[in-house]
């Protein structure tokens, strides 16, 4: 059984270009299905912030979950790379 506090220790990297995304903030969950929605990562300078709004964090849908491995969580995240980048220019 995997619990959430070991999901908490593995990096997320996403696939579609092998950027580190950084360690579990939150995981949202759908209590009436008992299902995980999906995961929550801080956003881009903000790894060790206890503040901040909440509208900087990465959300990952279920479904864009590949792979939880021993290590790592393997998620494709490409519209969050694009949008990010947008914002860079």
């Amino acid at each position: 059984m995997l619990r959430i506090s070991d999901l908490r220790l593995r990096d997320v990297v996403n696939v579609s270009d092998g950027r580190r995304l950084g360690f579990l903030k939150d995981i949202d969950i759908d209590l009436e299905m008992g299902r995980i929605r999906s995961l929550i990562l801080p956003g881009q300078g903000r790894f060790l912030s206890w503040f901040g709004s909440r509208s900087d964090d990465i959300v990952v849908p279920w479904d864009k979950i590949k792979k939880i491995g021993v290590d790592v969580i393997l998620v494709d995240a490409s519209t969050y790379v694009e949008s990010a980048k947008q914002r860079e220019d």
